[in-house]
């Protein structure tokens, strides 16, 4: 193993542990790249071989030539496959399903993965803030067509603020979530909705037990048109009788956080405390 791990990334890749299912960063994800180890970075599989099993972990019918090594499992009845490179446990592969014409799936742990995509989508910038971040990113980078998501501080007036800083309250960041998505696979307002569908929006000193300006509802909107959407949202929102306390305002510059602040859910193998889902939008009248 090369690069630091936590805990919950030793559980699996060390330990050979599994994460829960349907909880993986990218068991959803149909952007193009390569997926490659968590732990040593070895390019591990190619998303043109991924495909949906409705199993609950990213699937993938073929791996990048070399690069991943089937085990047989201690009681004999399954086949671990690991990083060839570093050894690091990756999940199982199962033969004979019938999902895709090579007839094979490698069950995969996202939190085993690391993905980089590859630089041919035209993708836009989204900012978003809705209390702590860890429960914010765990949402917005989990829906189709976004590409990437980072924790970070933006519309305060300090430069290169730190999370003690930021969170004495003075410094006039928020928390916030910077995505980057494929505006053709996933539209602004559509990331509009979620951001609304994830957390009390109503509240006006911070989110859930999280009390404090650092932790205030915002959106920083690119352009007019961002803007537009973003209102729009907000107007049907009031008018089906919910009270909105989110501040929509002009751009500013996102200061990423500290490492350890990045994909954290996903990265303790936990879900968030004060960001629960709810069906807003496409509920029934």
């Amino acid at each position: 193993m090369n690069k630091p791990l936590t805990p919950f990334e030793q559980r699996v890749l060390v330990h050979k542990g599994t994460e829960p299912p349907h909880t993986g960063l990218y068991t959803n994800l149909k952007a193009s790249g390569t997926y490659h180890c968590k732990a040593c970075d070895a390019p591990l599989y190619r998303s043109a071989d991924k495909f949906d099993s409705h199993c609950g972990w990213p699937s993938f019918d073929d791996e990048v030539q070399g690069a991943v090594t089937r085990v047989t499992d201690a009681d004999g009845r399954r086949t671990e496959i690991v990083c060839s490179r570093c050894k690091g446990h990756l999940g199982h592969v199962f033969l004979g399903e019938g999902f895709t014409q090579k007839d094979t799936r490698h069950c995969v742990n996202s939190v085993s993965l690391r993905f980089v995509a590859d630089n041919v989508a035209r993708t836009k910038e989204a900012l978003f803030a809705s209390g702590c971040f860890w429960g914010t990113e765990y949402f917005l980078a989990r829906i189709p067509g976004v590409i990437k998501t980072s924790v970070g501080y933006a519309g305060g007036h300090l430069e290169n603020p730190d999370y003690e800083t930021v969170c004495t309250g003075s410094t006039g960041h928020v928390e916030c979530v910077q995505v980057i998505y494929e505006p053709q696979k996933v539209s602004y307002e559509a990331l509009c909705k979620l951001f609304f569908e994830t957390h009390n929006f109503s509240q006006t000193d911070g989110q859930g037990p999280d009390i404090g300006s650092q932790y205030l509802s915002r959106i920083f909107c690119e352009d007019s048109e961002e803007e537009s959407i973003a209102r729009a949202v907000v107007t049907k929102l009031k008018d089906m009788g919910y009270d909105v306390a989110t501040e929509i305002v002009g751009t500013a510059k996102f200061w990423p956080a500290e490492d350890y602040h990045q994909n954290y859910y996903e990265r303790q193998g936990k879900t968030p405390y004060c960001h629960v889902y709810r069906n807003i939008f496409d509920r029934k009248k």
